[in-house]
């Protein structure tokens, strides 16, 4: 298992858990440490007992995004170099969106900017009634260039220009109703709603799982006709899967005057 400096890997079996670490910098983004998330998403999606993947940060809040130090250190890098340091964020979001296994980003404090991004990367996502969320680049003369691509796929066009020109900072009872994240839990209950919650996610069979994410996003831009035809054929594949075939079986089973 490799040693990471900027995140805490916890390979659980069915549910990994990946935390930011970087608590007195608000769990910035930083290059390394979106190396290091990387890293360890591949590790879960090669171990066979892992089924979801939750992402959550350490001290009070998820991430306030990217290291505005880091950024300012680079400034007069050049355009190659900057595309480089920028294309790792970008390859990370490609990588979550493909990965075989179910992320759940648990949202406790901030999530802003980047890091509101990166919640957004993830395929569930879970806050606490005190998180926010947002994208504040407008007021430092940037814009929240590559999580519009995300945030474009979650919540409407309108609501997509007011978040990104205004950078209006939004709590998660709000964030809901725009369809920015999936559940808002207590403060108190938190982590026990969370835990409870990957490990449902978790006892869903595995095949079932990776088939259902591929089918959501492989639609992406595909017309009504193409996409009932691409589900044509995952149907088809989910129907040959050992998970299916035992499920049908025990479902028969229960049935009143099955099995006896």
């Amino acid at each position: 298992m490799p040693s990471f400096d900027n995140i805490l890997f916890e390979p659980g079996s069915p549910v990994a858990r990946i935390t930011l670490n970087r608590p007195a910098k608000r769990n910035a983004l930083s290059a390394a440490m979106i190396r290091e998330i990387a890293e360890s998403l591949a590790l879960c999606a090669a171990e066979e007992k892992v089924r979801v993947v939750v992402l959550g940060g350490a001290g009070t809040d998820f991430c306030s995004g990217a290291d505005l130090q880091a950024l300012e250190s680079n400034k007069d890098a050049s355009v190659l170099k900057m595309m480089e340091d920028a294309g790792g964020t970008a390859e990370l979001f490609i990588r979550m969106r493909q990965h075989p296994k179910p992320i759940i980003a648990a949202v406790q404090g901030r999530a802003l900017a980047g890091g509101c991004g990166l919640a957004m990367a993830a395929d569930l996502v879970l806050a606490a009634q005190s998180a926010q969320f947002g994208y504040p680049e407008i007021n430092v003369g940037f814009i929240p260039a590559m999580v519009t691509a995300l945030l474009r796929r979650a919540v409407s066009e309108k609501n997509v220009f007011e978040l990104v020109t205004t950078g209006e900072i939004i709590p998660a009872t709000r964030a809901r109703e725009l369809g920015l994240i999936n559940r808002v839990f207590s403060d108190q209950e938190f982590q026990r709603d969370v835990d409870a919650y990957a490990a449902a996610l978790g006892a869903t069979p595995a095949a079932t799982l990776t088939l259902a994410k591929k089918l959501v996003y492989h639609m992406d831009g595909m017309s009504f006709a193409t996409a009932v035809e691409a589900g044509l054929y995952l149907n088809v594949l989910a129907r040959k899967t050992d998970d299916f075939e035992q499920g049908v079986k025990r479902f028969l089973l229960k049935r009143p005057g099955q099995g006896r």
